[in-house]
Formats: structure tokens, sequence, C-alpha cells
């Protein structure tokens, strides 16, 4: 189940879930305008996020920004008619790419085949949508290049095309005055490729990026909220291990047996899985 949380006085989100891969989705109240952080991966989760926020007496967004082009966080776009839709240039082009597919099982299924469709999305397709599944990809109307400012009314977003290696047109939302960084899916690996990888200097340039704003918290899309101590920690987990990567030419077992060295304890799964990573990713 979702639960609907707030920090500060002007940012309200969702929890994730991780059975359907719905990410968290954010609100941004301004004195003037209202800005919703990605539209969620079909009309039922964006929905029940509006219907959510009504009860606690939250405004109707104004504006809609999403963070990439995954299905995850663009299918929802249909529920917010009237509400102006904001991109990245290139997240649009790509969301076009989108329009002309079907979404049956049997075209889900053919496109895993042949490899331009990923199992772990069509699972979560699956059971977001076990009936009717009448997707309809909508487009941003208004595109920005690379950052754009926008003033809510008390309240500033600061939204920045930051790349990385989960996908290129990746952005993330600044919030001001709240000292909030919506990292959205930034910091994740790649997943729509034969194997699931990190690439080091996309990673490195980043973590520059991200560790330049001046953040308390940290929005992930599919992990949640994150302290500046924790945010750090995971920073330096991925750069610890870019860095082993290079020093040992994508050796796996090397990597392991230094990285081990270094924490002077054994590594944990998600460690391992993160070194998995960057060895595909080599």
């Amino acid at each position: 189940m979702h639960s609907i949380k707030q920090i500060g006085e002007h940012f309200w989100y969702s929890t994730p879930i991780a059975e359907t891969d719905r990410p968290v989705l954010g609100m941004v109240v301004g004195n003037r305008k209202t800005l919703m952080i990605d539209a969620g991966n079909s009309e039922s989760h964006a929905n029940y996020f509006l219907k959510e926020l009504q009860k606690r007496h939250v405004p109707h967004p104004t504006i809609v920004t999403v963070t990439h082009w995954h299905w995850d966080h663009i299918f929802g776009l249909p529920a917010l008619k009237d509400t102006l839709i904001i991109s990245s240039r290139e997240t649009k082009e790509e969301m076009r790419k989108l329009q002309p597919l079907s979404w049956s099982d049997e075209a889900i299924d053919d496109r895993v085949r042949e490899g331009t469709e990923i199992e772990f999305c069509a699972v979560a397709i699956k059971k977001e949508y076990p009936d009717e599944r009448n997707i309809s990809i909508v487009l941003p109307d208004a595109v920005f290049e690379k950052r754009l400012e926008i003033d809510l009314g008390g309240i500033t977003c600061i939204i920045e095309q930051v790349g990385g290696s989960h996908a290129s047109d990746s952005v993330v939302i600044y919030i001001k005055e709240e000292k909030i960084l919506f990292v959205g899916d930034a910091i994740y690996c790649r997943l729509y490729a034969e194997k699931w990888h990190y690439k080091i200097d996309e990673t490195l340039q980043l973590l520059d990026k991200l560790e330049a704003f001046d953040a308390d918290t940290y929005i992930l899309s599919h992990t949640g909220v994150l302290s500046k101590e924790e945010f750090k920690r995971e920073v330096r987990t991925l750069r610890t291990i870019a860095h082993l990567t290079e020093l040992c030419n994508g050796e796996k077992e090397e990597i392991v047996h230094k990285y081990k060295e270094q924490l002077k304890r054994e590594l944990t799964a998600d460690e391992l899985d993160v070194i998995e990573q960057f060895v595909n990713g080599y």
C-alpha cells in the first residue's frame, strides 16, 4: 500500500510500490502554482495521488514535469488533462518513440524477445494493467534545454537535466527553499540493456552534479527518502566501486577483494550487485 507524506511546508509525496513498479510521486505547493513531479505508471496511480492530496486540501497541479521517459513515470499523464506538461526536449523525443507501440501481452512479449523491452518492466506492466490496457502516450506541451527554473510563489523549483547511466534524459528537481532534491531514477543503473550496468564516467559526472546541490533531503523514486548522511553513503559506495572497477580493469574478484579490504568486513548483497553492474558496464 501507498502512504502519503509531507516534508516541510511545501512538499508532499507518495511512497513507492515495488510489485507493480510504482515510483514516488511528488507535489510542490506554492502560493500561486502547484508542480507535480512524475505522473506515475498508470492513470490509477496518478488519480490515487491526486485524490489523497485533495483530501488534505492540496490544490490540483497546474504543472507536471516528468523525470525521464520510462513507462512508470509517464503512463499516468492522461489523468492530468488540465495540467501543463513539461519535460526536457530529449524526454519528449524518447516518449514520441513509444506512441506507435502496442501494449498487449503478445506485443510486450515480442519486444522482450527482440531485446527492446525488459522482462522486469513487462512483468510490472502486466501486474499494473491486469485487465483493460488502453495506454495512451501523452506528449509534453512544453520542453526545456538542460535547465528550467519555476517560481511557484514562495517556493522555487530548479529542474536540471543531469543524465547518468539509468537514462541520458534524466532530470532532477531541486526544491530550493526546502533543500529537497528529487533525484528520481537518475542514480540507478541502466536497465534497458543486455545486462544491467553502470558506466564509470557517466556515474562520476552524475555524482558531481548531484553533490553540487545544497540539499538536506533526497527523494529516490524506488527507494524513498534519504537523509543527507544516507545519500552521502550511497554516493561514497558508487564512487568507490567506480574507481575500483577502473583500477582493477573490470576484474570482479579483484574489485571484491580490494573493497572488502577497505571496509574490513564482508560485502552486502547490494554492494555485490553494484560491483556486478559496474563490471557489466566496463
